[in-house]
């Protein structure tokens, strides 16, 4: 299991969860950071299909606004794993050193995304369910280049939000929202 998009000023923080069929590898998978838009959704579209289960979920930017971005991540976990059937003695491997609480053995790896295919696979489908929402979101306020920096605090960012102000897809929990 493994999230994407807890450091942007916009948009919902994503989370995905997957078990690989192992005879059925899949090449290529790594932290999704390290790969090109085009790799990603290639692979993306291979998880899809080969593996044994999936599952991708979110938390809004209300709950992020309420609960704190951690704890929203933690949520959008949760509500991945709630998506895939019951697996008895499931291991749950997450990336980073938070994880929810479920009724499943977990375990957190550090830098797991890199290390570990099915937490790569996860950050795969995290990141391309979040960018595609951020493409969604573009269409709906095209003004502050989502398309291009996903939310993230970019100068492009910080100056469409001095001209526009925010939107309801802002953070105002996160600082450079707050008070705006």
């Amino acid at each position: 299991m493994d999230e994407a998009g807890r450091g942007p000023l916009a948009g919902p923080v994503y989370a995905a969860c997957v078990a690989l069929d192992p005879h059925n590898p899949i090449e290529g998978l790594t932290d999704s950071k390290k790969l090109s838009e085009k790799k990603r959704i290639h692979l993306a579209d291979q998880i899809r299909q080969h593996a044994c289960a999936w599952a991708v979920a979110s938390a809004s930017v209300a709950e992020i606004d309420q609960l704190n971005i951690l704890q929203a991540s933690l949520l959008a976990m949760r509500r991945a794993v709630d998506k895939l059937f019951p697996v008895s003695g499931a291991l749950i491997l997450v990336d980073g050193n938070h994880a929810p609480q479920l009724d499943y053995e977990v375990r957190t790896i550090i830098r797991g995304d890199g290390l570990i295919s099915e937490i790569s696979a996860a950050s795969i489908l995290a990141k391309t369910g979040r960018d595609a929402e951020m493409l969604r979101l573009h269409e709906i306020y095209p003004v502050y280049g989502f398309d291009r920096h996903k939310g993230y605090p970019t100068r492009a960012h910080f100056e469409a939000i001095r001209l526009h102000g925010i939107t309801d897809v802002h953070r105002r929990s996160f600082a450079p929202c707050a008070g705006c």
